[in-house]
């Protein structure tokens, strides 16, 4: 978050000026200045409780005069100690070794009471191991100024802190330790307090809260962040806070309107911080009052709705505003008649992750201090408008994940001191030349990526008058030819070029520049070239869907993701597996699936312990799966699909625990499923051993995995029965949405991988990806199986496909089969099964794909809308099965042989009417209608009761001649 300058300035100013008045005569340092032996022999007595472990109080021994220890400050005149500075001198830089060495700890010794006149105690940002704040401070009467933040304090806050009557600055903001207050009622003895943080204090307690706090006039500064506080009241009698100039109630649990007792802190309030509560209703005019207001922060509290009040333009001294990640709809919305500061001061305007639709404002133009404006991830529609290119002081424009549409206006590329422009995820396009960029010698990112814009600059050898450090600009038209100007940008990180519609060849000075580039992503084009020599040395590289060729390409120790997928690499994959590197392998995510690899598979994975991913599928790899692939401990995704492996799975790999994904499928792997799959790597979501050569039992402990969502051991040579514990799928009994498991590399900035594995569904074999989460299917098509179909494969009642087609499967189909109500896809064609189709499957109302054929089933077909739709083929085979859409009549059936000769006749007599009628109903239809009608009142009547009995008639004789038609046509299908 950006912190408004001036606010900054305003408190540092307050702050400043608060010390220097409780500092007036203090020095240190001077030898001249002689302390008296009892507070030296305090000071000691002091030092003697502390841990110290980098001896940062070393000064504090000996005959030296205390005034010139370390962090020891006395009064020039009388020697006395008034100043301890013992807060923590190292900058907190995510907890570095040297800040926490600097750490002082241990206990609080009482002998700091023998210092009468101390006026400033820092002990901040030490550790003092969940002590509790030793009560005696509340005797240090002259204390003025306290500071405890962060220094490892615990337990209840002293009431006795209340008796500092002199003190000014009181900060307890005690971050990641647990502290509290079950009354506030002593704050209210401190007159003279004008600085209090208690940010990160269990304050819910304290329900009186607002009411201590208003009795304390002399407050500046107000920070409760983070307090736990979920009572705010909405009014109060008087507010007394009238020189309040900051107020921080950010991130607690308000679950109130905005209170109205704010809108009277109109002459001093400056900073007002409200966000990441759960505040409720519309913004009040009121408001408006705040005149003084230079920043205010109403962000992430999703309760707050309606319009954005247009009020707030008419508050002349705002800097910031932050309004994101609220419920905030229709337009942003017009100024109408705002006083003539619009624009004036605002610097930051903040309106993203609302549901703001209509178009971005022209007036936004006369915001003439706009530094950034944030509108990103809303319902905008219409063109940017070219009023922006007006705002010389802007440096961000966010307008990413809306929907604007149209070109981009050439005044944006007057924006010199513009830094960021992310535009991306729109529906902008048009014509993009190096005018639109002419005069953004500043840009740092620029996004302009999931858009139609088309690059074609005039000039071939431009010169960007920019040092880009972001480039975003997949799905524009960059090519055919590869971007020379990219060669001039020495700070580049982030490379987004994929599809592009480059055609070109790799220019050898790119892999130069890419060595400088942590992440590269030009997939899905047809970038060709030779990689067989090139050194990888970015963090994240994606070159999939491309015409690049040669051997693979080698690597630094710093790559993290590699795709190189779709393209026709060859050779073998030993040498990037195998390459001796001085320092740790760093591959997270390996995708080389779908190119022309050959050989075996090297023992060398051992060396690559980070992986995450691999995808070698569609290759010609063979041999057997290497023993080393066990080490691969942190390995959740393996997909070797499509090659020619063979031999059994290798033990090692039930070392692989964190497995989630397993696809083996199309090779030549035998012997039998390892009972440790089910044992051992417990996590699965998905595994598929499609088309090999297994053989052997369905081990019963494939049962432990109840988090399948997916299981395919189709076109093997399994045998047995299908074991009767399948319904511990629990994630098949239930369509809940699992995503948080699919994020397989979550710390890898900028790359995301996206989980894929091929299903057969509805007897087509698709690949699912972004949806696969919600994807359940189990196919145990074309084995040996034999027995009956469990009752308990019933309870699965989130399953979308179930393939059990192609065994020796007997019995009868399961009477409650009907309550898997997600079935999409039934297929249990081909096997032994006799009996009656269940009237339970009638409930199936998802089911688009059914095969019964090829079994010994019997009866009549339940009648239903569902089961009726299917054809005749998904029945056949099935002598003693009856009823539609079959041609052959179960008994009883008879009677309507002769209902399609009366259907037949009623539809000649019908279609005779009908032409005899139709040249006298266009002559008589006016008068019957609008002339007869109209002045006949019971023949009005006498004809409207006729037309009902005629509509009722044609609808009885409609349904009769359908059906019947049906039936015909069925029968030249099958006749056929």
């Amino acid at each position: 978050m950006i912190m408004d300058k001036s606010v900054e300035v305003v408190v540092l100013l307050l702050s400043f000026l608060s010390i220097a008045a409780f500092n007036f005569g203090f020095h240190s340092g001077d030898p001249k200045v002689v302390c008296t032996e009892r507070e030296r022999q305090a000071l000691l007595s002091f030092k003697k409780g502390l841990t110290d472990p980098s001896d940062r109080l070393s000064s504090w021994a000996g005959d030296e005069e205390c005034c010139t220890w370390k962090g020891v400050g006395c009064n020039n005149i009388t020697g006395n100690v008034v100043e301890l500075h013992l807060g923590n001198p190292i900058s907190y830089i995510g907890e570095s070794e040297a800040y926490v060495r600097s750490k002082l700890g241990g206990d609080i010794n009482p002998a700091l009471l023998e210092l009468k006149h101390l006026n400033y105690l820092d002990l901040s940002l030490n550790d003092f191991g969940g002590i509790a704040i030793p009560s005696f401070l509340g005797l240090l009467r002259d204390l003025s100024y306290l500071n405890l933040t962060e220094a490892g304090f615990g337990g209840r806050i002293p009431h006795q802190l209340g008796n500092l009557s002199s003190l000014r600055y009181l900060d307890l903001g005690m971050g990641y330790n647990y502290i509290y207050a079950d009354d506030l009622g002593w704050l209210s003895h401190l007159k003279s307090l004008e600085y209090l943080d208690m940010s990160y204090v269990d304050l819910h307690r304290a329900v009186d809260w607002l009411q201590v706090v208003n009795k304390i006039p002399s407050l500046l500064e107000l920070r409760l962040f983070y307090c736990q506080l979920d009572n705010i009241p909405p009014s109060l009698g008087y507010v007394n806070l009238t020189s309040l100039v900051v107020l921080d109630l950010s991130y607690n649990s308000f679950n109130y309107t905005i209170p109205s007792w704010l809108f009277n802190l109109s002459n001093s309030l400056i900073h007002l911080d409200l966000r990441a509560n759960s505040l409720q209703g519309q913004i009040p005019n009121a408001i408006g009052n705040l005149k003084s207001l230079q920043f205010l922060d109403l962000s992430s509290n999703v309760n707050i709705e309606g319009r954005i009040p247009s009020i707030l333009w008419n508050l002349c001294n705002m800097r910031v505003l932050y309004m994101s990640s609220n419920n905030f709809k229709g337009e942003i919305g017009s100024v109408g008649n705002v006083s003539g500061c619009i624009g004036k001061n605002l610097e930051l305007l903040d309106l993203s992750l609302n549901q703001l639709t209509g178009h971005v404002p022209n007036w936004l133009g006369q915001l003439r201090s706009l530094k950034h404006l944030h509108l990103h991830v809303n319902s905008l529609y219409g063109p940017i408008p070219s009023s922006l290119g007006s705002i010389l002081s802007l440096r961000q424009i966010l307008l990413f994940n809306n929907e604007l549409n149209g070109t981009l206006s050439k005044n944006l590329g007057q924006l010199s001191n513009l830094e960021v422009l992310d535009i991306g995820s729109n529906s902008l396009g048009g014509i993009v030349t190096e005018t639109h960029f002419s005069k953004l010698s500043k840009l740092k990112r620029l996004d302009m990526s999931s858009n139609s814009f088309v690059f074609k600059l005039v000039n071939s050898s431009w010169i960007p008058p920019f040092q880009l450090e972001y480039i975003g600009m997949g799905s524009c038209i960059m090519g055919p030819r590869f971007p020379p100007w990219i060669r001039t940008q020495k700070s580049l990180y982030f490379l987004d070029f994929s599809k592009a519609r480059i055609s070109d060849t790799v220019p050898i000075w790119f892999w130069n520049l890419a060595s400088r580039i942590s992440y590269i992503y030009l997939s899905d084009n047809q970038i060709g070239g030779e990689i067989s020599n090139i050194m990888l040395k970015s963090e994240s590289i994606d070159l999939s869907s491309n015409c690049l060729k040669g051997q693979l390409p080698r690597l630094s120790s710093n790559v993290a993701v590699l795709r190189l997928s779709k393209n026709s690499i060859s050779g073998p994959l030993s040498p990037i597996l195998c390459e001796k590197m001085d320092e740790e392998k760093n591959l997270t995510i390996l995708d080389l699936s779908e190119n022309l690899l050959s050989g075996e598979l090297s023992q060398c994975w051992m060396n690559w312990k980070f992986l995450t991913y691999i995808n070698l599928g569609s290759n010609n790899l063979s041999g057997k799966i290497p023993s080393s692939m066990g080490s691969l401990f942190s390995l959740r995704s393996l997909h070797l699909r499509n090659n020619n492996f063979f031999g059994g799975l290798p033990p090692s790999l039930q070392n692989c625990t964190n497995l989630e994904f397993i696809d083996l499928g199309e090779n030549k792997f035998s012997g039998n499923i390892p009972n440790w799959m089910g044992e051992r790597i417990t996590d699965l979501l998905a595994l598929r051993l499609q088309s090999n050569e297994f053989s052997g039992h369905i081990p019963p402990q494939i049962c432990h995995l109840t988090s399948l969502l997916i299981l395919d051991l189709a076109h093997n040579s399994l045998s047995g029965v299908i074991p009767r514990c399948l319904h511990n799928f629990s994630l098949m009994d239930t369509a809940q949405d699992i995503n948080g498991r699919f994020h397989l590399v979550e710390q890898i900035i900028f790359s995301s991988y996206e989980e894929s594995i091929l299903v057969v569904s509805k007897g087509i074999e698709s690949e699912y990806k972004s949806i696969l989460r919600f994807v359940r299917s189990i196919d145990l098509s074309s084995n040996n199986l034999y027995g009956i179909i469990p009752t308990e494969i019933s309870d699965l009642s989130a399953l979308n496909f179930l393939n059990l087609s192609r065994n020796q499967l007997e019995g009868k189909i399961p009477e409650k089969i009907g309550g898997m109500a997600a079935l999409e896809s039934l297929d249990l064609s081909r096997n032994d099964l006799f009996g009656e189709i269940p009237q339970s499957m009638s409930n199936l109302t998802f089911l688009s794909h059914l095969d019964l054929s090829h079994n010994n089933l019997s009866g009549t077909i339940p009648l239903s809308t569902q089961l009726q739709s299917f054809g005749a083929f998904s029945y056949i085979g099935n002598a003693k099965l009856c009823g539609a859409p079959l041609n052959n009549n179960c008994p009883g059936d008879e009677e309507f042989e002769g209902l399609d000769n009366v259907v037949n006749n009623e539809e000649e007599s019908e279609m005779t009417w009908f032409y005899i009628s139709m040249g006298p109903g266009f002559v008589v239809g006016f008068w019957g209608i609008f002339g007869v009608l109209l002045f006949k009142k019971t023949w009005r009547y006498a004809y409207f009761r006729f037309l009902e009995n005629k509509i009722d008639q044609l609808y009885v004789t409609v349904v009769l001649k359908l059906y019947c038609l049906k039936r015909k046509l069925k029968k030249n299908q099958v006749g056929g």
